[in-house]
């Protein structure tokens, strides 16, 4: 018996890395998936990794931040699992610069990624969430559901050449303490998670063009050697974490352990901001 047992979990960017591992960590403890991702071939790779080791997971490919996203992604769960108990908005990316050089364009496009995507998708969970709470507690039962918002050290310290990253990450912080707030009384926690260096392909050490495709846009990522260095000497634990190790930072806020925590921010930095 897993601790999530007859939990729906949702977790935006599950396609590769940290989301990914989240993904397949959930359902190992008894969730049931939505797993997005903005391609179809990675979000289809993590749901069949998800049903052959036998757990149950479906999915809903595309951009968090299209219009008709979060009736979609809300609904998939409605649908295929008939409820929702576990938020993760996980997706995301940099597009890098100095603040001089950042676009509007630049701006608004990881605003509304790391920011106003987690703010429609939440606002039209709502929907669903309070009208569940308000029949469980005419039945006298108390389910606890979870929301785990995705930031950064970016966004809790500030990050050179990361602006416009940095000022969504923290608003995002933002965003869950109010809805820790607001949706206490309907039973949910609501909490965030920060990473330090974790090794992915957005922190890769940069070898040539290292690029990502974002819906037609080039964007290069990754660090140069002598900048990598440089952060893992700031690690107490001396190396960047895993995406297991990500992942299970946000785990642990998922569990029924968690019950009692809200409203907080749990740096997952191998101890980089100490």
């Amino acid at each position: 018996m897993g601790r999530l047992d007859g939990r729906v979990a949702l977790v935006t960017g599950a396609g590769r890395g940290i989301g990914a591992s989240l993904a397949r960590q959930l359902a190992a403890e008894g969730a049931r998936l939505v797993v997005n991702d903005l391609d179809a071939g990675p979000t289809q790779e993590t749901v069949e990794a998800i049903l052959s080791s036998g757990g149950e997971a479906v999915a809903c490919a595309g951009s968090v931040t299209t219009p008709d996203f979060p009736q979609r992604f809300i609904g998939t769960a409605l649908e295929s699992f008939g409820g929702l108990h576990i938020i993760v908005n996980n997706a995301g990316y940099i597009w890098n610069a100095p603040l001089h050089r950042i676009a509007d364009e630049q701006w608004d496009a990881i605003q509304d990624v790391h920011l106003k995507a987690p703010f429609r998708i939440l606002r039209e969970a709502f929907k669903h969430i309070s009208t569940a709470a308000e029949a469980e507690a005419q039945a006298g039962t108390r389910i606890q559901r979870k929301v785990v918002n995705i930031s950064s050290v970016s966004g809790t310290r500030g990050a050179a050449g990361q602006a416009n990253y940095a000022a969504a990450k923290a608003g995002l912080v933002g965003l869950t303490k109010t809805l820790a707030r607001e949706w206490g009384r309907y039973n949910v926690n609501v909490n965030c998670v920060a990473f330090g260096f974790i090794e992915t392909r957005l922190t890769q050490e940069i070898r040539g063009e290292t690029t990502i495709d974002i819906e037609g846009r080039k964007h290069r990522v990754g660090l140069l050697a002598q900048g990598r260095a440089a952060t893992v000497a700031q690690i107490p634990l001396g190396r960047p974490g895993t995406p297991d190790e990500a992942a299970g930072g946000v785990l642990l806020l998922c569990l029924p352990e968690a019950d009692y925590i809200t409203g907080q921010v749990l740096e997952v930095s191998g101890g980089l901001t100490m």
